[in-house]
């Protein structure tokens, strides 16, 4: 019985034209996959929303999803691979507030980002966040100084982020804050507070550091850790 030979003897150009076939083939079925478990308008897991506007999908592989039923997704909008979007502690809570999240028309929500919501979450149209973004309306209290903070009860704040805003990568938006419109937050940018329309906030905490005049245009904001 011939023995069969290693594959370091097989030429050289033929393991490279096999090498390409086969990744021709996967990234072929990679993308066939990615197509057929996304989430769009007319599969059952967006009937699992309480809404989902068309033209609108999450793009597969999804992050943890859940409390479906008290999310509200715009039309046209796109959720990127690997996006969580929960609303309450566990699976089939039921939440004191309908809807949890809203996330508006013709958004984009980066890959990797975080929405997690408890209270409030209220994103408007045309919203565009990078990579990695966290969003979330409830934080962890530590009024008692003999208990761990991680079992400690939670406090819920609302969030707003107006519309045509844009929230760079990494950036945090901590409970209790409200995001005008056109606002751009600066990349890795930790907000919380209230911070008017068309202006540029930045930096741990967020500040405004652009600001635009009616009659001026656009000025830097040397210091101001305000929202006026």
């Amino acid at each position: 019985m011939p023995r069969k030979r290693p594959i370091q003897h097989i030429p050289l150009p033929l393991r490279r034209s096999a090498r390409r076939g086969i990744g021709r083939v996967l990234r072929a079925a990679w993308r066939l996959g990615s197509d057929v478990a996304s989430i769009g308008p007319d599969t059952s897991a967006a009937s699992r929303f309480g809404a989902f506007g068309a033209g609108s999908i999450i793009v597969f592989p999804q992050g943890a999803i859940y409390g479906e039923r008290y999310i509200r997704l715009g039309a046209g909008t796109l959720v990127g691979p690997h996006v969580t979007l929960s609303v309450g502690m566990v699976v089939d809570q039921i939440m004191a507030t309908d809807p949890v999240i809203r996330i508006g028309d013709g958004c984009v929500i980066g890959r990797g980002t975080a929405i997690v919501g408890h209270l409030d979450i209220d994103i408007g149209d045309q919203v565009y966040t990078g990579m990695n973004v966290y969003i979330t309306d409830q934080n962890h209290t530590y009024l008692d100084l003999d208990c761990p903070i991680g079992v400690q009860n939670p406090k819920d704040e609302a969030v707003k982020i107006g519309s045509g805003s844009w929230i760079g990568t990494g950036a945090v938006i901590l409970p209790g804050s409200v995001i005008g419109r056109n606002v751009v937050v600066a990349a890795n940018a930790v907000v919380r507070g209230e911070f008017p329309d068309h202006c540029v906030v930045a930096g741990v905490p967020a500040r405004i550091v652009r600001r635009h005049d009616a009659v001026d245009g656009w000025q830097a904001v040397a210091r101001d850790r305000t929202s006026s």
